[in-house]
This record gives C-alpha cells, sequence and structure tokens, in this order.
C-alpha cells in the first residue's frame, strides 16, 4: 500500500490516501501541523490535439508522440484525456486511430490515460470563423461508414465525435453514433437556431469549446450560441485560458450552465509551450503570439490553445470567482459523467481508481504548482 498527503481540495481538511492495486482503498482525515500540498483527482481534459511538438494530426505521428503528449500532461496534473483527431485525409486519421489502439494494447498505463478518442471534424462547417484552423481540404459530410471505420481502427474506442448539424447527413449521422453509445457534440458550427435544437432532439449531449469555433460577427438574438447557451440538454466545454474567452463571456457561460453543465478543456495543440514565433502546422501556418496565444498570422481567428490545465483551472477561477472545490470538476467529475463507461474516473472516493494530484495553488497564482500525478496508483510525474 502507498499513502498520499495532502489537503483535500473539496473540504480543506488534511487527509490521508491510502491507494492499493490501482484503486482508493481507504481515505482518513489528519491532525497535522506542517503545511501540506493540496490533493485532487487527477484531471481529465477531453480535448487535447497535441502539444510541444507533437500531436495527433500530425502525418509522421507515431508512439513516440504519445508517450511525449501523456508525459507533458502528466507534468501539468492531466491523468486522462482524450486524444484528439481534426480534420485530415481519411487514411491518415485512420493510421493514427491505428497507431493510438495498437499503443493501449501493449501498455496498461498508456490504456489506462486514454479511456477514449475525440474526432474534431471532418464532419464541420466549411465557412471562415466556424472552421477555426481546420484544413479546409479535407472537409467533408457526415458518413456513418467512415465512422465504422474509424472505430474499427480504434477498437471501439471513439468515445466523442464534435460536428456541426447543418451538413448534409448530420442529424441522421447524430442518432447513428448516439445509439452506438458516441457522444455528438455540436461544434465548428454555422447552424441557425433551428437546427441546433433538431440535432439536440437527434440526440447531441455537448457543446464543443462553447463560444469558440464562430463567427466574428453573428445576429444579435437569434444564433448558434444564444441556442447552445440556452439549451439544458447540453453540457458544454470551454477553454478557459485567458485568451479563447474573455472573462465576462467565462462568467455567463458558468451562470447560463451552472457548473454542473460545464467542462474545462485545454484544446492544447501542436506549437502550444513553443516561444513566439510562426510554425507550420500541415498546410497552415500559425502564430505564437508574444502574449501566448495561438493563432492564424493576419487574422482574428485563434488555432488551438497552449496552455494545459494547470493553467486553465485558475485562469476559471480568477475570472469567475469560483474556489478550487467547485472549480475542480469541471475537469474531474463532469467529463467522466458524460463519456461511457468512465463514471468514477474523477472520483475521489474509496473504490475509485488511484488517479491523483498534488499542487500548491496561492489565489492570483496563473498557474497550479504541480508536486505529483498518481494514474492507477502509479507515480508518473514527480517535481
Amino acid at each position: 500500500m502507498i499513502y498520499y498527503q495532502g489537503i483535500s481540495v473539496f473540504t480543506n481538511q488534511a487527509v490521508d490516501v491510502c491507494v492499493q492495486a490501482e484503486k482508493i482503498v481507504e481515505i482518513t482525515s489528519l491532525q497535522i501541523s506542517y503545511e501540506l500540498p493540496y490533493i485532487a483527482p487527477g484531471f481529465f481534459d477531453m480535448q487535447v490535439n497535441g502539444y510541444k511538438g507533437s500531436d495527433y494530426s500530425l502525418e509522421e505521428f507515431s508512439e513516440e508522440h504519445l508517450q511525449k503528449i501523456i508525459a507533458h500532461l502528466a507534468a501539468s496534473g492531466t491523468t486522462q484525456h482524450l486524444p484528439t483527431l481534426v480534420t485530415g485525409p481519411r487514411e491518415r486519421m485512420l493510421q493514427t486511430l491505428r497507431i493510438i489502439s495498437t499503443a493501449r494494447r501493449h501498455s496498461a498505463d498508456i490504456a489506462a490515460a486514454i479511456p477514449g478518442i475525440h474526432i474534431e471534424g471532418p464532419y464541420i462547417s466549411s465557412e471562415d470563423g466556424p472552421r477555426g484552423a481546420h484544413d479546409p481540404a479535407y472537409i467533408r459530410d457526415p458518413d456513418a461508414a467512415e465512422f465504422e471505420q474509424w472505430q474499427e481502427a480504434a477498437d471501439g474506442k471513439i468515445a466523442l465525435v464534435t460536428i456541426a448539424p447543418e451538413k448534409p447527413g448530420a442529424l441522421d449521422f447524430i442518432k447513428y453514433i448516439t445509439a452506438c453509445g458516441v457522444v455528438a457534440a455540436i461544434g465548428h458550427t454555422a447552424a441557425d437556431p433551428v437546427t441546433i435544437r433538431q440535432a439536440i432532439a437527434a440526440g447531441a449531449k455537448l457543446s464543443t469549446h462553447l463560444g469558440n469555433g464562430s463567427h466574428g460577427l453573428l445576429p444579435r438574438l437569434k444564433n448558434y450560441l444564444w441556442e447552445q447557451l440556452a439549451a439544458d440538454e447540453l453540457m458544454a466545454s470551454i477553454i478557459a485560458d485567458g485568451f479563447h474567452l474573455p472573462s465576462s463571456m467565462l462568467k455567463v457561460i458558468s451562470r447560463a450552465k451552472r457548473l454542473d453543465k460545464l467542462i474545462l478543456v485545454s484544446d492544447a495543440a501542436l506549437v502550444g509551450g513553443f516561444e513566439p514565433g510562426i510554425y507550420q502546422w500541415g498546410s497552415l501556418d500559425v502564430q505564437v503570439f508574444e502574449d501566448g496565444h495561438l493563432g492564424l498570422p493576419g487574422t482574428e481567428f485563434l488555432a488551438g490553445a497552449a496552455h494545459l490545465l494547470d493553467w486553465d483551472i485558475p485562469h476559471f477561477m480568477n475570472a469567475t470567482g469560483y474556489d478550487l472545490a467547485s472549480t475542480l470538476p469541471l475537469c474531474t467529475t463532469n467529463p467522466a459523467k458524460i463519456l461511457q463507461g468512465t463514471e468514477n474516473l474523477g472520483a475521489f472516493a474509496i473504490g475509485a481508481p488511484a488517479n491523483l494530484v498534488l499542487f500548491t495553488f496561492q489565489p492570483g497564482d496563473e498557474r497550479l504548482t504541480i508536486e505529483k500525478t498518481i494514474r492507477a496508483g502509479k507515480e508518473i510525474f514527480v517535481k
């Protein structure tokens, strides 16, 4: 058995967490006179494209890239994530899925780190703004046969598909994947409000990075953002890095959606963590700006994110006024409860998987200082 001591983020009390055989077997209150780090469930990031030169949509993607991404995430306190494949050529997407599934079969740790896969595109809007940084050459209409190819290549681990519901055949596609136990998410869309409602009726359960992947200008009252914000049926993921959404929007979304329907995602991308400059991402140029955000050079459009959840958590807190106990479920239990078969991943309870993070934090800090990360009872990062 292994013991980890820390201040529970949920009770603000010192606890001793006993881990055995990849599970939490006991949580005991402590009376101490010395300082301890916070202890919490490991973070669960539902949208990771890549980081620091590795990316799931690279033409030359390999298991080495996968391992590097997992290691970077561990250093940020993230124990689980969904590899996110963006719009790309058919065969390249299939090849990446095969590499991920092979790595999961051969490594228990990789399997624990990757409970599912997120396909973001290619069934999205081709319009500037909603398309984001996706390559327009590979955007296409929804295809159930291609989805089945994805699932075969991924050993059935496709858990989430982001789709623009206005695409031809999209509503039937949403019904189909929902019946397969896969979450259909609305994102990168130019749909009118009626189509948004039709997508929800067809089974859509999530808005992907709500507020981003959208036009620069929208109709004042009748638009896809208001409709998704108002839909109680939809959970919403958001990027709270301080660049993708202003503080006022973070407040509005958190109040309208309520915290139990909100999920923090990093949307970290290939050049995240790089020095300022212009970098090649597929056929696109992406700029890392001096303030740290990623964008398409010469435009107002963003191109993924440069920060991980250790940065996003305090920025969400600073913008909205919520504390750690209120915020951490947005990247632990909330993503776990929407995806099939992952319900216990974000729990901090006896019998839950031993996915833990120990960190220090003071109000006003720009990021959490990660001290130790544990996945399935194994220490995967130590400062």
